[in-house]
């Protein structure tokens, strides 16, 4: 690409979720370091890391940070990287709906790269409008549902699709105070 520093994180899968895939952030953080990434900090311990590189492809990067983490924690995990500016431009573009009922759950679903938001979408099935609305700009998908018919949902059931190998998830809260200032210290 052109060679100039890019902001980007990083937004590893199940990890330190149930006991399992215990990554510890200090280690993750200094592995990124190690690895030549510069600015690097994580935000809480769902695997949420920042980092500035040199502006390189997406997938690239991706097998980048999943090869450290395969090197340091002996994890072979699904982790999508987008740039800080692209998260915030799929925030901007967020519907309306999403995250503004305090009855439902709101999710953001993070595609990882090569695979497509109209893909992933696609391969769960069209949602149930009566239980759930979902639209998607960019690599991030927006999702709403309410916790009272949640169990309904046709996304609920991603889990069990080809699709789930391609997304990683984090509620509405999550991923917008990832672009608070001061979200990326740690």
């Amino acid at each position: 690409m052109n060679g100039s520093k890019i902001k980007y994180i990083a937004l590893l899968r199940g990890v330190n979720v149930g006991g399992k895939n215990k990554v510890s952030m200090p280690e993750l953080k200094a592995a990124f370091e190690n690895a030549g990434f510069t600015e690097v900090s994580t935000y809480i311990n769902s695997g949420n890391v920042f980092f500035s590189c040199e502006e390189k492809e997406i997938t690239d990067l991706q097998q980048q940070c999943r090869q450290v983490v395969l090197d340091t924690f002996s994890l072979e995990i699904p982790i999508a990287v987008l740039s800080v500016n692209a998260l915030a431009d799929a925030l901007n573009h967020a519907p309306e709906w999403w995250d503004r009922d305090a009855d439902s759950k709101h999710n953001a679903i993070v595609v990882i790269a090569p695979a497509k938001a109209d893909a992933v979408i696609k391969t769960v099935g069209e949602a149930k409008p009566e239980y759930e609305k979902v639209a998607y700009h960019g690599q991030v998908i927006f999702w709403s549902a309410p916790i009272k018919t949640f169990s309904r949902t046709r996304w609920l059931k991603v889990v069990s699709t080809s699709a789930y190998g391609n997304i990683t998830i984090r509620n509405a809260n999550t991923i917008k105070k990832l672009l608070q200032p001061g979200s990326d210290k740690g």
